[in-house]
């Protein structure tokens, strides 16, 4: 299937010189002189990569053949493996293709895994995810939460820095993102 740019959105995914991208900005310029385009920031899907791209007002692309499968992370041993929720049928993928988001991963989480003709390409976390702190200096009374920051392992792997206050065992939100912590959920024990 086709679309012209005039419907053009974020978000939107289009096959580009046979690969596929997101579109993560777009504008539509009419100058004074000459025809009208459309200025875009695309995404490559699998290498992550944006390009600046410029279209002609009317141009026509092709949409990428993708799907969005609701996954639940299941364990790892040498590979990453996942369940599908609706069928229970279960892929594995190798570091190289979780990505980033291995950092993050915790058993039983629930993602969304992004297939493109039939292959899986890129596994998407939740924004925030709680999780509890594995090892961290211990905090010190008085240590207040503007005053300075330190490493904390989480149970996941991902090492964040957190308030001086916190200590191993407790809960943090985290932004998956950014890799940022965003407050202290529970404390230990």
């Amino acid at each position: 299937m086709q679309v012209s740019t005039a419907e053009f959105k974020k978000g939107l995914k289009i096959q580009f010189d046979g690969q596929p991208y997101t579109i993560v900005d777009f504008q539509h310029v009419k100058p004074g002189k000459g025809g009208a385009f459309v200025r875009t920031k695309l995404k490559h899907m699998r290498q992550g990569r944006v390009i600046d791209n410029t279209f002609r007002a009317g141009e026509k692309v092709a949409l990428v053949d993708f799907e969005d499968k609701h996954m639940q992370y299941l364990y790892k041993d040498d590979r990453y493996h996942f369940m599908d929720t609706e069928t229970y049928d279960q892929i594995s993928l190798s570091a190289e293709e979780v990505g980033d988001a291995r950092d993050f991963l915790k058993e039983n989480t629930d993602v969304d895994i992004l297939f493109i003709d039939g292959s899986p390409v890129t596994v998407e976390l939740p924004t925030f995810m709680e999780l509890a702190i594995t090892k961290t200096d211990p905090g010190i009374r008085g240590d207040t939460a503007s005053g300075g920051s330190k490493p904390a392992t989480l149970e996941s792997g991902a090492v964040v820095q957190v308030p001086l206050f916190l200590n191993e065992g407790d809960i943090v939100k985290v932004d998956t993102r950014s890799a940022e912590y965003l407050g202290r959920v529970a404390a230990a024990g």
